[in-house]
């Protein structure tokens, strides 16, 4: 497996050049924050239905407005929209990335159980905003990752060069595999792979062991994210730190983003600014340069996002 160091030392291959583009220029005396994952939302009309029986994260919709305040006070440059599983529908995303191209960008949805959706990916790219997709496969959507239901999905994506983030909580071995077929395909794994659940049941380092195993392939990197649901203890979450170091370890700054899935918990537990101090102030392994690339540099650098 490659550590840190190896990998940092070590010429990438090609899926790592397609996946990374250009490097981003970091402004001096200026660190670039970005949330890797924000879900935003309206309330459900004829131009936004959701699905019948969906619950969102919150009582009241996560709208633009309600989330740039809340990036200026935290001191958050730019935040990628993750829609969230409400619909398939990316168009009030793309609006936000429209509306204020510099702070939001945008990984859509697609409906992966329409092998039809293949024909939408090679113009994916040409909606303003979009960068990439985001999967997700939990509950009864964990079967489309061994019935075939999503196989057409990867080979399409790699041609399209489309960075793909995936949610598969307690199957991210199942992408090894994946990851190794298509070694242009830019993989990303959401939330270090694990959940409140996986925590409450002490599978903790099991289940990161997973997404450490994965590090092998140039091609993936992890999302640091939605670290509050993660943790059993309060701020500063000290019991993921010995996780998060495993991790850090073996993917490297370059190939970490930090990230909160914001409203997938009580704003109250962790404020917004303590969700970025817990990385600038509390993870004494990271340095002040592994600290620029995970708070921003490493996701502007992989999703192409200038």
């Amino acid at each position: 497996m490659l550590t840190r160091r190896k990998f940092i030392g070590t010429t990438l291959g090609a899926g790592v050049a397609l996946a990374t583009g250009a490097c981003t220029t970091q402004p001096a005396g200026k660190r670039t924050i970005v949330d890797a994952q924000v879900h935003l939302w309206k309330a459900s009309g004829p131009d936004y239905p959701w699905n019948p029986g969906v619950k969102p994260q919150l009582p009241e919709p996560f709208t633009i407005e309600r989330a740039l305040p809340l990036m200026d006070e935290a001191g958050i440059d730019r935040a990628v929209i993750v829609p969230p599983a409400l619909n398939d529908v990316n168009t009030y995303a793309l609006e936000a990335a429209r509306r204020y191209p510099n702070r939001f960008a945008v990984m859509g949805r697609i409906p992966l159980q329409d092998p039809k959706s293949a024909a939408l990916l090679p113009r994916w790219k040409e909606q303003s905003g979009m960068l990439g997709v985001r999967v997700a496969f939990l509950g009864n959507t964990a079967v489309w990752l061994s019935d075939g239901t999503a196989d057409w999905f990867w080979p399409a994506a790699e041609k399209a060069g489309l960075p793909v983030m995936f949610l598969a909580f307690g199957n991210v071995h199942l992408f090894g595999p994946i990851a190794q077929r298509h070694p242009g395909l830019p993989l990303i794994i959401d939330h270090l792979g694990v959940n409140t659940a996986i925590a409450k049941e002490g599978k903790m380092a099991e289940k990161i062991g997973d997404a450490v195993a994965l590090a092998r392939y140039p091609n993936v990197s992890i999302k640091m994210s939605n670290l509050v649901n993660a943790s059993l203890e309060p701020y500063p979450l000290r019991d993921l730190t010995p996780h998060l170091q495993r991790v850090f370890d073996a993917y490297g700054p370059r190939r970490c983003y930090w990230g909160t899935d914001l409203t997938n918990t009580q704003f109250t537990k962790v404020s917004y600014r303590q969700r970025i101090t817990h990385f600038t102030e509390e993870l004494t392994f990271l340095s002040e340069s592994d600290k620029d690339w995970v708070m921003g540099r490493a996701i502007l650098e992989r999703l192409q996002w200038t």
